[in-house]
């Protein structure tokens, strides 16, 4: 089920069980897996990766709108980054991570090209469909420690990925949408015919 789940547009029945069914006395280690892909995927409240990003106004990706601190690219960028960030720091003993925070945001406002925005996108379901593997992965303990690091569990990063992740599209859906209201605005505006000196003047006349 893994991650196929992620970014498709069903909501799964699995969003519908209660987090308490994980526990029976002990843990049940499907469930919590399942629970656990089902935040990585979204959906209910929080919005789907692909219901963002598909179709996106690639053209429009670099305009902040008034009261927006970002643009979409900045936030896209931002989302790969960051993921990739901390899945590298899971499985990568001497992973070094970027400066922070001017290496997890891209230097510029507007991507280069629409390939760059298609590739960022790319990489970024990429890793997410990676982050629903190690869910998958039954070799991985999700309880246990990391590896190369006490005290911090694969079950702590994954939903430090989820709930980031969950943050920043929110941001980026909401962009989007004032971009795209904006751009049905500015074409009515230009669909409206300016009106003739004679039919100017009978309007004054009333």
């Amino acid at each position: 089920m893994a991650a196929q789940c992620i970014g498709s547009a069903k909501l799964s029945p699995l969003s519908r069980v209660p987090w308490s069914m994980c526990f029976d006395g002990q843990m049940n280690d499907s469930l919590l897996r399942s629970l656990v892909l089902v935040l990585l995927d979204g959906g209910r409240t929080h919005v789907r990766a692909n219901a963002v990003l598909d179709r996106f106004p690639v053209a429009r990706a670099g305009e902040r709108p008034a009261g927006s601190p970002h643009s979409a690219w900045q936030l896209l960028e931002h989302l790969r980054i960051a993921q990739a960030d901390i899945l590298q720091f899971c499985i990568e003993k001497d992973y070094e991570a970027p400066e922070w925070p001017e290496g997890y945001w891209p230097a510029d406002v507007a991507p280069p090209s629409a390939a760059a925005w298609r590739r960022s996108v790319r990489e970024f379901l990429a890793a997410l469909k990676a982050c629903a593997s190690l869910v998958e992965d039954r070799r991985v303990d999700l309880l246990a420690d990391l590896p190369h690091v006490s005290e911090v569990s694969w079950l702590q990063e994954l939903f430090l990925i989820a709930n980031h992740n969950s943050y920043h599209l929110g941001q980026l859906m909401l962009l989007r949408r004032q971009l795209e209201a904006g751009g049905k605005a500015a074409k009515s505006a230009t669909k409206a015919k300016p009106k003739s000196k004679k039919a100017a003047a009978k309007a004054r006349k009333k």
